[in-house]
């Protein structure tokens, strides 16, 4: 298999299991996120499948960074949906809204619109009916707020803002 083949499939897996420990954790958010991590990675969704270190690190790095970044990645979340208080919505969408916000929009690990087209499949695979569709919009609201903040003063705007001060962490 082709070394970028590889490793899209390695971040697709990571993803997944990053969005699942995320929806997980926030049943339980008292509990350490290092000790929580270690036993999904053991006894949890992680353990069965046949995860390499690659897909390891990544998945680590994406919970991390949601983990400690989701204040600002709500706040995000709050400026561009509207009608919806975030605890209304469905838990499995708010993961995926997490990871795809964080590794697309704040961290650029990736595209965009690759950020976008995996948290749809997530959605797809794991939300509701309505999920994908809402998912989307809401990423496409992402984008637009994001591209606007580019366009203004750094300081001013929130999006950067909340950009730059979940990457200091």
């Amino acid at each position: 298999m082709p070394k970028k083949k590889r490793v899209a499939e390695s971040r697709r897996s990571a993803r997944e299991l990053a969005m699942q420990l995320l929806y997980s954790m926030e049943m339980r958010s008292k509990q350490d996120l290092g000790e929580y991590l270690n036993a999904f990675i053991k006894w949890g969704f992680a353990s069965n499948s046949s995860m390499d270190e690659d897909t390891k690190n990544y998945m680590s790095f994406l919970v991390h960074g949601v983990w400690n970044a989701r204040t600002d990645i709500d706040d995000i979340m709050r400026r561009v949906v509207t009608g919806w208080r975030l605890e209304r919505m469905v838990s499995v969408d708010r993961a995926v809204l997490r990871v795809a916000i964080f590794e697309g929009f704040l961290k650029k690990e990736v595209p965009a619109a690759v950020a976008i087209s995996e948290a749809v499949e997530l959605a797809r695979a794991f939300g509701t009916e309505d999920s994908s569709r809402f998912v989307n919009g809401v990423l496409a609201k992402v984008l637009r707020f994001m591209e606007l903040g580019k366009e203004g003063d750094d300081d001013e705007n929130p999006a950067i803002s909340a950009s730059k001060n979940s990457t200091d962490s």
